[in-house]
């Protein structure tokens, strides 16, 4: 038989959860049961590769130390892998303990996350242990408190050794609802080097990297397709020219949307309409691209978006009303 401790705390001298688990690991070791203990925050750069561990294990221990509220960051990272990387099929036979000593507050609320997270990756949980500990001496000096632990430690080694049944527990049944959506279909084999990937920073950077660079050209892509775009609104400038009704003058509209402004140049009856910058202009519009289509397609006209504050307007405004009459969308 092997037990696998995973503890979540950090290690500080004190810790009473420290001195629990090596009471535990004693009494499991005299029973001759090989132990291995995994100190997460030694690992903290390798957790995600951590539920391989899980594989040659019959049992294991998650270890937490409440010293604020809830179990801490390592041992959820941990939890995490497990659901992303671990063998479910294995995690299924898998008995886990939890142990949760609290020198704040919550550690039953905590011992009792441990064992639905476990059961929701499909594991069976067997009754743990929990406390508070305001005085680390007398906790130690204490004979019943260590009584109950080493009783603990025989009743993990008894629950093991005999395949203790335990009943259903409806935190499985959440596992079908949440892992069907986003779950990929891959085996053990395969989940297991991905959780190797996922721990060597050197590859995940370099992931990073390349998503940066798909993502700048992704990004140069639709820019590219926004200044096509915006070509219609040229010919629905062109198509609508009024000429009788035409009044010289030079229009630049920002359009919030767009990367280039559309310059509307008018002169001598005749309409240049194009895509950059000029000096200088009579009339300056700065307006979205919901607008703009509204305009465009006769819902709106340029005096009324002026005045309800859609359209931003600077320059003559005699000619901003000469718009209307010059383009009739």
């Amino acid at each position: 038989m092997k037990v696998n401790i995973y503890y979540g705390g950090r290690g500080i001298i004190g810790d009473p959860t420290i001195f629990v688990i090596n009471k535990i690991q004693t009494v499991l070791e005299e029973l001759n049961v090989s132990v291995e203990r995994f100190n997460l925050y030694e690992l903290k750069n390798s957790i995600v590769s951590l539920p391989a561990s899980l594989n040659d294990c019959d049992a294991v221990i998650l270890a937490a130390t409440v010293e604020w509220y809830g179990i801490g960051g390592y041992l959820t990272q941990f939890l995490d892998a497990c659901w992303l990387y671990g063998n479910k099929e294995k995690i299924q036979s898998t008995y886990m303990c939890p142990i949760v000593m609290s020198t704040a507050s919550g550690e039953r609320e905590a011992k009792t996350s441990l064992q639905t997270a476990w059961e929701i990756l499909g594991g069976v949980s067997i009754n743990g242990m929990c406390g508070y500990v305001s005085d680390m001496m007398s906790f130690e000096m204490n004979k019943d408190y260590s009584n109950l632990i080493e009783k603990q430690a025989e009743n993990i080694y008894r629950t093991v050794s005999q395949k203790m049944v335990t009943l259903p527990s409806s935190n499985k049944a959440i596992t079908k609802i949440a892992d069907n959506p986003m779950t990929i279909s891959l085996s053990p084999q395969e989940t297991e080097q991905l959780s190797k990937y996922a721990s060597d920073e050197s590859y995940v950077q370099q992931q990073k990297e390349d998503i940066s660079e798909l993502a700048s050209r992704f990004k140069d892509m639709l820019e590219a397709k926004s200044v096509d775009e915006n070509l219609i609104y040229i010919s629905d400038f062109t198509d609508h020219f009024e000429k009788a009704g035409a009044t010289d003058g030079v229009f630049k509209f920002d359009v919030k949307e767009r990367k280039k402004s559309l310059i509307v140049d008018v002169k001598g009856g005749s309409l240049n309409c194009y895509y950059g910058n000029v000096e200088s202009v009579d009339v300056y519009c700065k307006l979205s691209s919901d607008i703009m289509n509204k305009i465009i397609t006769g819902k709106e006209t340029f005096q009324r978006a002026f005045m309800s504050g859609d359209m931003q307007v600077k320059g003559n405004f005699g000619l901003l009303r000469k718009l209307d009459e010059m383009f009739i969308f």
